[in-house]
């Protein structure tokens, strides 16, 4: 009797969170998928070897109850548009994670690779391509980042969260793009209000719509700004609950213990912002494409404020006028990011019949089969032909 073939899958991508969790997401439906297909499977985590990458993989390995079996961390350096004098010190870095991922993908001997993106991610699909494995990439943004557009180059399929996405494309890789939408937790597509609002400690009796300010986990400091020079009409009008972020948190301790009815101020939230966002009325936030589209799943109007200037390619921007075209948010970018100009956007959400319109064109834009389970079969089809 012949022993029951174990398939491997390797998952390239980090350098942000904003690659890793969905990667995750897609992990853990990959898990599930094999699982009720009775079909054994072993997941492995490519990333890099200094930074979030192996903390945060490693709290999902299989040994703390998640769906990843190793994370196998490697050099590798950054890919910049602008001039620094780390763009030359880091070609040896990725030469090195290039020579580790080669070797690390000759002894696994995986059936597939699958790129979360970021520049950790370019190495082990070059090695992959190299080596005759194939790879899928997805990208997460409204238009492609570098590493995506290195990728795909040479992958076997290119998933893509819009559909707008695929004219950034040459003819011969549209025909490769699959629209999947952006993978996000499976417990953002469950409604836990009332959950969140015991979290945030409000009263039922409360009458004014909940404002979540999204800082960040390091915090955005133009946000966070304009967040305090409009604080006393922000109260008057919302519960605010402000993620600062920590470097935030850290120097500005009076206004954390500021924390009453109308205004609550946390260094970070995790394991609740689910249940957060779904209690929430607005968001105010960046526009990184993960965030976003959690804010979506859940059917949330939203004020944008994208990360602008020198350092950015202009991703966040593209990610908030597309949610602005759609009429599922407001956008503050670039000199438009003031007080005068949120106070305006915010008043204008004051509004239950415009902030029901808007929650109605958020929720559709992220409607339809869930990203990572969609993902995660498309994988499985591939390593079971």
């Amino acid at each position: 009797m012949s022993e029951t073939k174990t398939f491997k899958i390797v998952f390239a991508g980090g350098g942000t969170g904003g690659h890793i969790y969905p990667g995750i997401a897609v992990a853990d439906e990959v898990k599930t998928i094999f699982k009720e297909n009775n079909v054994p499977v072993k997941i492995y985590w490519i990333g890099s070897d200094r930074g979030m990458d192996k903390n945060l993989v490693e709290k999902n390995l299989t040994s703390q109850g998640g769906s990843i079996d190793e994370f196998i961390g490697i050099p590798c350096g950054k890919l910049r548009r602008y001039f620094s004098w780390e763009n030359f010190t880091d070609l040896f870095r990725i030469a090195a994670g290039y020579f580790k991922a080669k070797k690390t993908l000759r002894k696994i001997q995986p059936d597939l690779l699958f790129s979360k993106g970021g520049f950790v991610s370019v190495p082990p699909c070059r090695a992959a391509k190299k080596l005759h494995i194939p790879f899928y990439t997805h990208e997460c943004d409204f238009t492609p980042g570098l590493a995506t557009r290195l990728n795909s180059k040479n992958a076997d399929g290119i998933f893509v969260t819009y559909e707008e996405t695929k004219k950034y494309f040459t003819d011969d890789l549209k025909k490769k793009c699959t629209v999947t939408g952006n993978p996000v937790r499976p417990v953002f597509y469950d409604n836990s209000s009332k959950e969140g609002k015991l979290f945030l400690n409000i009263d039922s009796k409360n009458k004014k719509p909940i404002l979540l300010v999204l800082g960040g986990s390091l915090g955005a400091r133009q946000i966070n700004n304009m967040v305090i020079e409009n604080l006393e009409w922000l109260k008057e009008n919302f519960v605010v609950v402000h993620q600062t972020g920590k470097a935030f948190a850290d120097e500005n301790a009076p206004i954390m213990n500021s924390y009453d009815a109308d205004y609550k101020p946390y260094a970070f939230i995790y394991n609740e912002m689910p249940s957060v966002i779904h209690a929430s009325d607005v968001i105010l936030s960046r526009a990184g494409a993960n965030s976003i589209w959690e804010s979506s799943v859940a059917g949330k109007p939203m004020v944008l404020v994208p990360l602008c200037g020198a350092g950015t390619r202009g991703d966040q921007v593209d990610n908030a006028r597309y949610f602005e075209k759609n009429q599922a948010a407001y956008v503050l970018a670039g000199e438009d990011a003031n007080k005068e100009n949120l106070r305006e956007a915010l008043t204008e959400l004051l509004d239950k019949k415009k902030r029901k319109e808007f929650s109605k064109n958020s929720a559709a834009l992220s409607e339809g089969v869930r990203p990572a389970r969609k993902i995660a079969e498309i994988l499985f089809k591939v390593v079971k032909e």
